[in-house]
């Protein structure tokens, strides 16, 4: 395996976004640039499996076996950091194998991925699914990484996010698919702002449950804003891409429509409709993700 040691020396740029609205508002809006930690080990993925390999160095294991779907940001990124970081990875994949594969699953094999198909009832079952029990006994060579990468050692990343901002700041806001992110935010014991988490998939109000499972000691001030899924997990509207492509116009940053797109369109419309304090600073976490972008 090689060196990891760029997991500890590389942080990302906190930029500050020159936008007419929050002028007007008299509201500050700053955008942690994690989409720059890595071409490929995007942004929160980076971040999630800082800990994890720092854990696989040591073990005498080989590489990760882990989940995900046709347009997994956490499988691309694990495939790209195992062709880096010289690991063998495989991917549990929902779904019967298609004819074309996504752009996203092309990736993944370019990168040296081993695909495995599963029918999506297995899928929901995961470990206790027999045949995906078979499939990890079968690999008992690599660790298993739980769906998106969601577990304590990614958690643990997550927390340097709320260090690196050296500035004083109201609101952090984030896009939540798992909601590790966000339980990662909130294990830091800074308690001086407040976290917004914007759920990419439709009905999203279990992401709440999620964030406390995965971290019981939420004590932290966060809500979460669930009228910016646009559809679903992965849907978008023609009014999402006409936000995306007006906001890179504006600020030359790239956001895609699975996550960023969303939490940022949610931002725009909740500062219109006044929910930020005049005078207040947001900061916005580009997780990433660009690989999936239409």
């Amino acid at each position: 395996m090689k060196d990891l040691s760029v997991f500890n020396s590389r942080q990302s740029p906190l930029q500050k976004l020159d936008i007419p609205l929050f002028k007007d508002l008299e509201v500050d809006l700053f955008i942690k640039r994690d989409d720059l930690l890595h071409p490929e080990i995007s942004g929160n993925k980076w971040r999630k499996l800082k800990y994890n390999l720092f854990e696989l160095e040591k073990s005498d294991k080989n590489g990760f076996i882990t989940f995900g779907g046709a347009y997994s940001n956490h499988l691309h990124a694990v495939a790209a950091a195992g062709k880096e970081f010289d690991f063998v990875t495989v991917g549990i994949v929902r779904g019967e194998k298609p004819v074309i594969l996504s752009p996203t699953l092309q990736n993944c094999e370019k990168l040296g991925m081993e695909l495995i198909f599963v029918s999506r009832e297995e899928y929901r079952l995961k470990e206790k699914s027999n045949l995906i029990e078979e499939i990890i006994k079968s690999h008992s060579h690599l660790i298993l990484l739980p769906e998106g990468g969601a577990n304590y050692l990614a958690l643990k990343g997550c927390t340097e996010i709320v260090d690196e901002i050296a500035i004083p700041f109201n609101y952090l806001c984030v896009a939540c698919g798992t909601g590790a992110t966000m339980a990662g935010i909130l294990l830091n014991n800074r308690n001086d702002f407040q976290a917004i988490g914007f759920p990419v998939l439709k009905g999203g109000d279990f992401i709440a449950d999620e964030i406390r499972q995965l971290n019981p000691n939420v004590d932290s001030d966060f809500e979460l804003k669930t009228d910016y899924h646009f559809g679903g997990y992965a849907k978008y509207t023609h009014e999402l891409l006409e936000f995306i492509r007006e906001f890179e116009t504006q600020t030359t940053i790239q956001l895609e429509q699975v996550y960023t797109g969303k939490m940022m369109f949610g931002i725009f419309d909740l500062a219109q409709k006044g929910y930020f304090t005049k005078g207040s600073k947001i900061v916005a976490l580009h997780t990433g993700g660009l690989q999936g972008k239409v």
